[in-house]
């Protein structure tokens, strides 16, 4: 066994059906009597709530103003209202986009956080906050920013629809398979990476078949837990840096950015870490990591170009330029070139060949 590093990241996880009930203990288990809560639109009448329900009282407030990709003017404007609620907890149900706005608010105010997540984003388990300002998203890691308390409730998963589900669901895989080529790898994140994308590879297929299997419902929120706590322990490299220039700068949806990039990263760096990648492929069953992600999309019928999402292709010397001025480490080299070439392959839908 080589020498290695690994610092687990602090924080209690509450996993099951009907866990949703459970966030008013959990608030009280924290030392906090005022919960500020946080959601979306599409959670306003019905999750969000059942969680102002359940805390009474100790519910002193409601933004339902979370935006993808956490511009900044939005935690602004809702930093104002929560501190106008004086709340001593932040309570965030929804996606991604409210976990990040939740994320946000904590780093100003240092407020203690219980995140309820409804899809696979697994940013809920991650010390890891992105904000997006002047079209530029920057990323940023800190203890401040890593909830106390995630409630994982399968309940609230079994309505999302199977799009949501898949692209959602691509997303985590990409920390687990970025993590199994990090420069500050490790055997335990290592594990828990290939364990996480194959409890989402196995699941998604069922849950594309029937959006209400509830035990493949289980098996794809722990995938989504294990791949995002991945991320929370090792750095990202070239997938992420990508899909945070398309999303940051190009407004490109964060969850199917991810769909369409990961396999054309994962080919990028095969060469550079092919041990690293054949685990990925192992996890998914495929001979290459590359090529089994982007059949394991086009199976279930994600988006595999960025042409199908928004993306201009005129606009893509410009994200070329903007993802290599100040790359991420990565296991091989990142020059201007050889981006443009994956950028163009992804635009187009071209399976990865290596």
């Amino acid at each position: 066994m080589e020498a290695f590093e690994f610092t687990p990241l602090a924080g209690r996880v509450v996993f099951g059906r009907g866990t949703l009930a459970r966030v008013a203990d959990e608030v009280r288990q924290l030392g906090c009597s005022r919960a500020f809560v946080l959601s979306d639109a599409h959670h306003a009448k019905g999750a969000a709530t059942k969680v102002m329900e359940s805390l009474g009282d100790r519910a002193v407030g409601l933004s339902t103003d979370a935006a993808m990709h956490t511009p900044v003017d939005v935690t602004e404007r809702v930093l104002r209202r929560l501190r106008a609620a004086n709340p001593d907890c932040l309570v965030a149900l929804g996606g991604g986009s409210t976990t990040g706005l939740s994320k946000a608010l904590a780093l100003r105010t240092d407020l203690p956080q219980i995140v309820v997540p409804t899809t696979y984003a697994g940013s809920e388990a991650t010390p890891i906050l992105g904000q997006t300002e002047q079209g530029r998203k920057t990323t940023l890691r800190s203890p401040q920013v890593l909830p106390r308390v995630i409630v994982y409730d399968v309940e609230l998963t079994l309505g999302m629809p199977v799009h949501l589900s898949v692209v959602s669901g691509m997303n985590a895989m990409a920390h687990a398979v970025e993590a199994l080529y990090a420069r500050d790898g490790n055997p335990i994140t290592s594990m828990l990476a290939e364990q996480g994308i194959a409890a989402l590879a196995s699941a998604l297929p069922l849950i594309a078949a029937d959006p209400r299997h509830v035990d493949a419902r289980s098996d794809a929120l722990f995938g989504a837990w294990a791949c995002g706590n991945c991320l929370g322990t090792v750095g990202m490299s070239l997938h992420h840096k990508l899909c945070h220039t398309l999303g940051g700068s190009f407004d490109l949806p964060h969850a199917e950015t991810h769909a369409v990039i990961l396999p054309h990263a994962a080919a990028f760096n095969q060469s550079a870490a092919p041990e690293a990648l054949a685990r990925a492929a192992r996890a998914l069953g495929a001979d290459k990591a590359g090529a089994g992600l982007f059949d394991l999309a086009t199976a279930l019928g994600a988006p595999t170009s960025l042409e199908a999402i928004g993306m201009s292709e005129s606009d893509l010397d410009k994200a070329a330029d903007e993802a290599t001025s100040a790359p991420y480490w990565n296991p091989r080299p990142v020059d201007r070139d050889a981006i443009r070439q994956l950028l163009d392959d992804a635009y187009h839908g071209r399976r990865p060949s290596d």
